[in-house]
């Protein structure tokens, strides 16, 4: 018997099994690509993809493609689900924001399959309460981001060399970026008011979570990465600001300011001169 709708047929569903939790829970201020901050984060699989027996052996590799899902945008933020009109072009932030190119030539979240590809570092998989947390770096995805999918990489066939990379054949480059005093001075206050005394950075907090596995449970694992301020979060955020989050039409503005939310904090920023970011000011949620 034929299917009476014959357009399922141009659908697949993939089930949800877990969740991207990490310091940014805005896109402003997100990576534009992996691998361009060493920003750490965690994966929370979910029932029942979290059983251990799963994730035997991946250990042994040092990255993983992570299939995920655009999740903040028009197709799916606040399921509007009338929103869902094929967008053939876009603009990319790399080519200014003007020029027009297919959609299939980006990496663009208006795709047909609202599906996003990354590459990360699996810095360890743990398993907390019998469930598996994915520690990961350099992801390019927000908190709350839906995961589709986990595989290895495998470096023989995935690291091609000779290839061509059409508009975006570098890294873009990265503006300088300081901090007044004012800003380090309300950065490190909060810092001291929130962070153990023997945690200085994002992978000690880490390790602190391995040593108690009576103490340890997911929700507080999740809690270190995702909202815990450290010290060395300093750099992870300047590292961030450099990638230039600002609308491509807004980069010009001078002394205009702009916020980009990190774990529990807005970070107030503006453009002092050309190619001179400056962070002015940090203050609690």
């Amino acid at each position: 018997m034929l299917d009476e709708n014959p357009l399922l047929d141009n659908y697949h569903q993939a089930p949800v099994i877990g969740y991207h939790r990490a310091p940014l829970s805005q896109k402003f201020g997100a990576p534009r690509q992996p691998n361009l901050v060493a920003l750490t984060s965690v994966i929370e699989m979910l029932a029942p993809y979290d059983t251990p027996a799963a994730f035997d052996s991946l250990d042994k590799f040092s990255h993983i493609w992570v299939s995920w899902q655009f999740h903040h945008n028009y197709r799916y933020k606040n399921n509007n689900e009338t929103s869902t009109s094929f967008r053939a072009q876009v603009r990319p932030p790399r080519l200014g924001g003007n020029q027009k190119i297919g959609v299939f030539a980006s990496r663009s979240m208006y795709r047909p399959s609202g599906l996003g590809l990354s590459v990360v570092k699996l810095e360890q998989i743990k398993i907390v309460q019998g469930r598996v947390l994915l520690i990961i770096k350099g992801a390019d995805m927000i908190d709350g981001t839906p995961i589709i999918d986990i595989k290895p990489y495998v470096a023989y066939s995935d690291a091609l060399i000779q290839t061509e990379s059409g508009f975006a054949p570098t890294a873009p480059e990265l503006l300088n970026v300081t901090v007044t005093d004012a800003a380090n001075e309300q950065f490190m206050m909060l810092v001291s008011a929130g962070e153990p005394s023997d945690a200085n950075n994002n992978d000690t907090s880490i390790k602190d979570a391995n040593t108690g596995s009576n103490s340890a449970t997911v929700a507080s694992t999740i809690h270190r990465i995702q909202n815990q301020l450290v010290a060395s979060d300093m750099s992870i955020i300047k590292a961030l600001i450099a990638q230039d989050p600002r609308p491509a039409y807004r980069r010009t503005e001078i002394a205009t300011p702009f916020v980009m939310r990190y774990k529990s904090v807005d970070v107030s920023f503006q453009l002092i001169a050309s190619g001179q970011l400056q962070i002015t000011a940090v203050a609690a949620i």
